[in-house]
């Protein structure tokens, strides 16, 4: 190794990783222990006493997430609305208002709303595509945190970050991105100037649709240490278990993305060219608003496309006929998934202004040969 920082595929296999001094294993073990021997009271071995505060395989996993992101600090959670939750817990207080993009996961929506909105937090939503928009909301009314998903879910709306970062900063915001559908591998919030970014490592860190989890990077030392008291406090850490399957899916995340990404535009491209599609969302598409944005924020366009059917009967029998993608909720699995929006992943936000039109599916498209899934995709269409 020299002194440049190393690549991102080799930050993903060795960041974190070192291999056991005692044995020489080349993968590091698991550490099931719950509790730590301490030399003396309060003499700790590197930081260790009891699973809930520390364990050596989830800080490996939050050495590597952060590695990846750019970032000083990773925290890693039991689930992705854990690490939402404890970072909006560390930086609000009752009466602060987030301002939040108008196409996010119904969860994050939920959580502020149901959960938070009582406690005193208060919640705005904005299209953060339209950064006059998001400097119009932010003049009337200033917010404590200023919360985006870029590429957006499900409409894969696309956010100019470093324009947002701008705004939300002049504004004195915390400017927090949801990274999940592009991953580190294809866009960097941290590098455009976002403080925070979060992560459901669920999706495309972990893989392999075998292990939930969530992870916060950030390199704001302050907002750190009172998001991982709450981390420690509230107790939602990742398992042993958990953080090591999350590491082992991230080793491989750079290539996955590669085929996602690849397989995704030409699912897009079938289905823009489709007589029965009446509109296809993609960023790798030209005729995507925030295609050229996107091509330049991001390596490549990610592994969803969500499209658009004639109306909604006709959307759900698209996702109740499909044989390779499989009909489920989540995403960035290594097999295609076709999902309702309305009535699964986002059923939480209907009749509100994020509510999801009726006619969309969401598609994860996998790592599968594509001429299969291109086949699956116009069977299904020509049979509704």
């Amino acid at each position: 190794m020299t002194d440049t920082t190393p690549g991102f595929d080799t930050q993903a296999v060795h960041a974190g990783q070192a291999f056991d001094p005692t044995t020489g294993a080349v993968i590091p073990p698991v550490h099931f222990s719950t509790t730590y021997a301490q030399d003396g009271i309060g003499g700790l071995r590197e930081g260790y006493e009891y699973g809930r505060s520390g364990n050596p395989t989830r800080t490996a996993l939050e050495t590597q997430l952060a590695a990846l992101e750019r970032g000083r600090h990773g925290l890693s959670f039991a689930s992705g609305l854990a690490a939402e939750d404890a970072l909006l817990r560390a930086v609000l207080r009752p009466g602060d208002e987030v301002l939040l993009g108008s196409d996010v996961y119904g969860g994050t929506y939920r959580l502020i709303a149901r959960i938070l909105g009582p406690w005193g937090v208060r919640l705005r939503v904005v299209d953060m595509s339209d950064l006059a928009a998001v400097a119009s909301a932010l003049s009337e009314r200033p917010a404590r945190i200023v919360w985006v998903e870029t590429p957006s879910n499900p409409l894969l709306r696309i956010t100019d970050i470093a324009g947002l970062a701008r705004l939300g900063h002049d504004a004195g915001a915390l400017v927090v991105v949801d990274n999940t559908f592009a991953s580190p591998a294809l866009q960097q919030p941290l590098a455009l100037g976002a403080d925070v970014v979060v992560h459901s490592t669920t999706k495309y860190l972990g893989g392999h649709s075998d292990v939930v989890g969530g992870a916060l990077v950030l390199s704001d030392d302050e907002v750190y240490e009172q998001a991982k008291f709450l981390q420690f406090a509230a107790g939602a850490v990742s398992g042993p278990l958990d953080a090591w399957l999350t590491t082992r899916g991230v080793k491989t995340l750079g290539i996955r993305m590669q085929r996602h990404s690849e397989n995704a535009l030409a699912v897009a491209s079938f289905l823009e060219s489709h007589e029965r599609v009446a509109r296809v969302y993609y960023p790798g598409l030209p005729s995507h608003p925030g295609h050229e944005l996107a091509a330049r924020q991001m390596s490549a366009f990610g592994g969803i496309v969500s499209v658009a059917l004639a109306d909604a009967a006709t959307a759900r029998r698209f996702a109740e006929s499909t044989k390779l993608f499989t009909l489920a909720e989540s995403l960035g699995g290594v097999e295609s998934l076709v999902n309702y929006p309305d009535a699964m992943t986002h059923a939480s936000v209907r009749g509100t202004e994020l509510a999801v039109p009726e006619e969309v599916v969401r598609l994860s498209v996998g790592i599968e040969s594509v001429d299969d899934l291109v086949r699956d995709l116009d069977q299904t269409l020509t049979s509704l």
